[in-house]
C-alpha cells in the first residue's frame, strides 16, 4: 500500500486479492484499492475496483462523478415521484432523463424565487397540490397559503342555433 496526495484526496492505493474461501463466488482477480479523503464529511472512503489501467486520481474522479449521478437519480425519485422509466430504448431513456433534468432545474429555480423557505421536496409537493388551480405562480410563491382566486369567467361566446 503506497501513500499519496492529490487534488481528489487520494490517501493511499494498493492491490489486493480476496481469499477464494471467504468470498461469495470466489472472485479470483486482482482488485485495486484506493483510499480517498472526503473533505465534506471528514472521513476516508475505500474504493475497490477492477480497473487497473487508470491512475488513482482518475478512479477517484470516476467514483465522484458516479456518486453525483446516484444523487441525481435519488433526487429524481424523491422530488418528482418517478418510480421507474416508462420506456427502455436509448431514445426513451434520454428523453425521460432530459425531461427530468428540466423539471429539477425549474423546481430549483422556483425554490430560489420562493420566499417561503421550504425544502425542495415540500415545494414539489405543494406545486403538485396546486397544479390545477388558476393563479399567478410568482404571486403564489410569495404567499403560498393564500386563498386561490375565483375561477375566471369564460370569455367564449355562446352559439345560438335556433
Amino acid at each position: 500500500m503506497r501513500l499519496t496526495r492529490s487534488r481528489f484526496g487520494v490517501r493511499s492505493r494498493g492491490n489486493l486479492r480476496f481469499p477464494l474461501t471467504n468470498t461469495y463466488h470466489g472472485y479470483p482477480h486482482l482488485l485495486r484499492r484506493v483510499v480517498v479523503w472526503d473533505e465534506r464529511n471528514q472521513r476516508e472512503i475505500d474504493l475497490l475496483t477492477n480497473q487497473r489501467q487508470f491512475g488513482p486520481t482518475t478512479i477517484a474522479a470516476i467514483y465522484k462523478d458516479r456518486w453525483e449521478i446516484e444523487l441525481f437519480f435519488k433526487a429524481l425519485k424523491q422530488n418528482l415521484k418517478v418510480k421507474s422509466f416508462v420506456g427502455t430504448s436509448k431514445n426513451a431513456l434520454l428523453i425521460q432523463t432530459w425531461t427530468a433534468l428540466i423539471a429539477i432545474m425549474l423546481l430549483k429555480w422556483l425554490h430560489d424565487l420562493s420566499k417561503a423557505k421550504w425544502s425542495l421536496s415540500n415545494l414539489a409537493s405543494m406545486l403538485r397540490l396546486n397544479l390545477f388551480t388558476y393563479r399567478n405562480l410568482l404571486l403564489w410563491l410569495d404567499n403560498p397559503f393564500s386563498t386561490p382566486p375565483l375561477i375566471p369567467v369564460p370569455v367564449q361566446l355562446s352559439l345560438e342555433l335556433s
